[in-house]
């Protein structure tokens, strides 16, 4: 089955060159020239593995469509293109969710690339699922397998990076971890952009865990991080 990519691009000259270039390294490219067609359809099922959209669009930006993409498919992974090359963008961007981002205009070939390590980091592959593992976070249940962070008062779903996340910072409870041991281990880079996500997805998780006060995930600037909760009492 072939990796089904949605393209929003206002550029015509432009989207025809990607979509031809991803359509020939055989992935099913859908092509939006106008974001609000795609809103007209976001209510639908969208079935596609990652999305590339520009910026700069008229009628609704990059940004804004991707929080509303990001409202009904939170784990739907995202590129962003742009003919910008500033901080800002790139900072928005990943408060966001991006997964990546380009500047116009890009190499198709790099792209390519790109796009398969989003993917197999969000690991869509054909592997057979295993039995659900599920760790108790104080009065959290993490199941890994699912995706879900479940409290008796909210099930919050979880991106797979953002379990990814998690899932390091438990194996090394009460150890500091890092910063460039988990870039490396979930980003696969530790440049500045990566480290900027990092304290993103961080921040997220401290988030998911409102309900809890004795859970605590800490920070040591420009060293790491390292989660800690309280053992269960033996019985």
């Amino acid at each position: 089955m072939k990796i089904k990519l949605l393209l929003i691009e206002d550029d015509e000259d432009f989207g025809q060159i990607l979509k031809h270039y991803l359509s020939l390294s055989d992935f099913e490219v859908t092509w939006y020239m106008n974001p609000m067609e795609v809103l007209a359809v976001l209510p639908q099922h969208f079935e596609y593995d990652l999305v590339i959209l520009d910026v700069m669009m008229p009628h609704l930006d990059g940004f804004s469509l991707a929080q509303k993409i990001k409202e009904v498919y939170p784990e739907l992974p995202l590129i962003f293109l742009t003919a910008k090359n500033q901080k800002i963008d790139r900072l928005m961007g990943l408060k966001i969710g991006a997964d990546d981002y380009q500047t116009k205009p890009c190499d198709p070939e790099e792209l390519i690339l790109r796009i398969h390590n989003i993917l197999k980091r969000y690991r869509y592959t054909l592997l057979p699922k295993t039995e659900s593992q599920i760790i108790d976070i104080g009065s959290y249940s993490f199941d890994y397998s699912n995706l879900s962070l479940i409290h008796p008062k909210k099930r919050q779903r979880l991106t797979q990076r953002e379990a990814d996340l998690l899932q390091l910072l438990l194996q090394h409870n009460r150890n500091l971890l890092k910063r460039e041991v988990i870039l490396k281990a979930i980003w696969h880079s530790d440049d500045y952009f990566s480290g900027r996500s990092l304290d993103v997805f961080v921040s997220r998780l401290r988030k998911y865990f409102e309900y809890d006060q004795n859970i605590r995930l800490l920070s040591v600037r420009g060293i790491g991080y390292e989660i800690y909760f309280p053992e269960k009492p033996l019985d």
